[in-house]
């Protein structure tokens, strides 16, 4: 296989995405499928925001095509991202520049209710940063559900199993069946 793939786990904070981009890599290795996992989140880490790039949107596609490419050197060609609002059309370039213009590109947005959403914050975020987390999730589930391309596939979390709801992201990426 030499097209490079990439599933895009996306949803507000709080929903299960670094959770289930994890269990998806356990039900791949189990499989012997060859992967390679990227927490969007801290493609961007930087404070302040580099001169020029307000949304750190050049820094975290720097820093993409610098560990993708040493992923593809080393024979990967298959990537599980996370990242909150990845899916949405202005994001689709940063990945084809940094995987190459024929990447195959699988959108998925994790939802869940406020009131899970809330239950899984307040047990994550230890330090000052809740309000800010909870504030931020409730802006990012609009955003994603005006904008949310069309071909996106929708994941419901609420009272699911973390091992069920990466059987149906892992299904979505055909890479099992392969």
């Amino acid at each position: 296989m030499d097209q490079a793939e990439v599933p895009l786990l996306s949803g507000r904070p709080g929903v299960g995405k670094t959770t289930v981009g994890w269990e998806v890599s356990a039900r791949l290795r189990a499989a012997e499928v060859a992967h390679c996992v990227i927490e969007g989140d801290f493609m961007a880490q930087a404070h302040p925001a580099p001169e020029g790039d307000p949304r750190r949107t050049k820094i975290t596609e720097r820093n993409l095509t610098a560990l993708w490419s040493n992923y593809a050197e080393l024979g990967y060609r298959r990537l599980i991202y996370t990242h909150t609002v990845s899916v949405l059309p202005e994001n689709e370039g940063i990945f084809q520049r940094a995987m190459g213009a024929e990447v195959r590109i699988v959108r998925v947005v994790l939802t869940a209710s406020d009131t899970t959403v809330r239950a899984r914050l307040t047990g994550r975020e230890q330090g000052s940063e809740l309000q800010h987390e909870m504030e931020s999730s409730a802006r990012k589930a609009r955003l994603l559900d005006e904008r949310m391309p069309l071909d996106a596939v929708r994941v419901r979390t609420d009272g699911r199993s973390v091992v069920d709801i990466a059987r149906e992201v892992a299904d979505a990426t055909g890479w099992l069946q392969q």
